[in-house]
């Protein structure tokens, strides 16, 4: 039981090093690029929601 448990996680470990050489990672540039870009997705996105909840905060306020 012992032996198998090991033979399992051997060949568990020589996988993951196996997979992990076929990753390609990002570059630097790539990585300050897209993340530029969901800044700024989301500094647009939260001005753009704050727009419509003051809008519809103002059309309920004069609703009721």
């Amino acid at each position: 039981m012992f032996k198998r448990m090991t033979d399992s996680i051997r060949l568990f470990i020589t996988d993951v090093r196996a997979e992990l050489k076929k990753v390609s990672f990002p570059t630097r540039a790539e990585t300050i690029g897209s993340t530029t870009v969901v800044i700024v997705f989301c500094v647009l996105m939260s001005l753009y929601l704050s727009v419509v909840d003051s809008f519809l905060s103002w059309l309920v306020g004069r609703v009721i």
